[in-house]
């Protein structure tokens, strides 16, 4: 096997065996699963770049110098067309994704495989020892042997070219077929936590190769931190779009954590309806029952049916969320009974909802605490929480799925401050034991 750290810097032989320059990069097509090179960039007199195709042109490689199949005179030089990447310059010491491994990871070298003249790139060496091979092969081999000594091993770490996702390079004038088509796969709770790992720039360029489904769905996998931030960096004409088709409650939340003037022009920029919603939910404090419900729910009438309600549950658009209850109303909009999808199935279709509902509802005011809210969701075992105002108007819903979020954090917050409070006791136990040590050896000096 070769490296890329092996060929940069060694001599470029022409078929005459004079020596025309020295290897700079390596070029490949990128839309094959292990690419060929394609061309051999090489640094000429004086320094002067030049560039020719490995396939016209290359007679071989053995570990000294490429020899090339003419003379110097016979050369036709070419340029980096849109589909060639530089391994050195584009991917040699950047960052990448490991799509495979879901986490991100920079190239400390390039592994190639040879076959007669012909060279592919079967992946990046992620690894200590392209760290090693870097600096120098025999530093790598001492490296090796100094483990082996020690019975460890430092073996190769290889990621696949088809498990790489580039990052660290504008894309947007080279089309890779492995580029983002990998990330796009993931499920989008893994794609968060690979972009969680990014710098605002990487996340940026990610995300402008992600479709507006696809946004949308790994927006809201981020943690908040970092959702705001990309809506922020993002352009207002596509912020704006992609908070218009989440769910309102996610959007609110990320919009209350947006600069006002930000926030107000992504507002304007959407759709009346999905604007309203937002608003209507801003007016509510957040980390309160009404800061973490959804406008989404199905609601119908009392003197409905059950085929009325099965109507109504089949026109719903496919993003819809997912219903667990359906909530009857009063005339007037007051909650008066619920649902589950079990009772609706085995009722009869003419049933009026008020002769099946069930009456005795647990529900949330919407200046209830999130923490709150979420106990009693754990506590009742409930999939959803209505909210209603003082006179028992519904004003929408509590999700299972958000009150676990809060569940979550507050675990999380608790653990962090038994850790807080373990370290700051463990410090005061030493400096106590540290004083009463102190004080053992003054006093023994002093009866001695």
């Amino acid at each position: 096997m070769l490296y890329l750290s092996q060929m940069l810097g060694k001599p470029v032989i022409d078929a005459d065996g004079e020596k025309i320059g020295s290897i700079s990069d390596l070029a490949i097509q990128t839309g094959e699963v292990f690419p060929r090179i394609t061309s051999l960039a090489f640094k000429g007199p004086g320094n002067v770049p030049f560039m020719v195709s490995w396939r016209k042109y290359v007679d071989a490689f053995d570990g000294d110098a490429v020899h090339l199949s003419v003379e110097s005179t016979g050369i036709r030089f070419s340029y980096l067309q849109p589909e060639e990447v530089l391994l050195a310059r584009d991917l040699l010491n950047r960052q990448i994704v490991d799509t495979q491994g879901m986490k991100v990871v920079r190239v400390n070298d390039l592994k190639l495989s040879e076959s007669g003249s012909q060279l592919r790139l079967l992946g990046a060496e992620v690894g200590i020892r392209g760290i090693l091979r870097g600096l120098a092969p025999w530093i790598e081999n001492a490296g090796v042997a100094i483990a082996k000594a020690f019975g460890r091993k430092i073996d190769e770490d290889i990621i696949a070219w088809n498990y790489m996702d580039l990052l660290d390079r504008d894309l947007s004038k080279v089309q890779l077929s492995v580029s983002h088509t990998r990330l796009s796969e993931l499920h989008p709770a893994d794609v968060a936590d690979i972009l969680e790992q990014l710098d605002p720039a990487q996340r940026a360029a990610v995300f402008a190769h992600l479709d507006d489904e696809r946004a949308d769905d790994v927006i809201s996998e981020l943690e908040d931190e970092f959702q705001a931030d990309v809506i922020e960096d993002m352009d207002e004409a596509r912020g704006a779009k992609l908070l218009s088709g989440m769910d309102p409650d996610d959007a609110a939340d990320i919009v209350r954590d947006l600069p006002y003037e930000k926030a107000e022009r992504l507002l304007q920029l959407m759709g009346v309806e999905d604007a309203e919603d937002i608003r209507h939910l801003l007016g509510y404090r957040d980390e309160t029952a009404g800061g973490m419900m959804t406008l989404q729910y199905v609601a119908m009438k009392e003197d409905d049916t059950v085929e009325d309600a099965v109507r109504a549950l089949r026109d719903l658009p496919e993003d819809h969320p997912t219903v667990h209850y359906l909530y009857v109303l009063d005339d007037y909009g007051k909650l008066t009974g619920v649902l589950s999808l079990r009772t609706l199935v085995l009722a009869a279709p003419e049933t009026p909802l008020s002769d099946i509902m069930f009456v005795d509802i647990i529900t949330a005011l919407p200046d209830e605490s999130e923490e709150d809210v979420a106990d009693n969701i754990a506590k009742y075992n409930l999939l959803a929480m209505p909210v209603v105002d003082e006179h028992g108007k519904m004003l929408g819903i509590v999700t299972f799925d958000d009150a676990l979020e809060v569940i979550e954090e507050d675990a999380e917050e608790s653990k962090d401050n038994f850790t807080t409070r373990l370290t700051i006791g463990v410090v005061a136990g030493l400096v106590g034991l540290a004083l009463y040590t102190f004080l053992i050896l003054q006093l023994a000096g002093h009866i001695a």
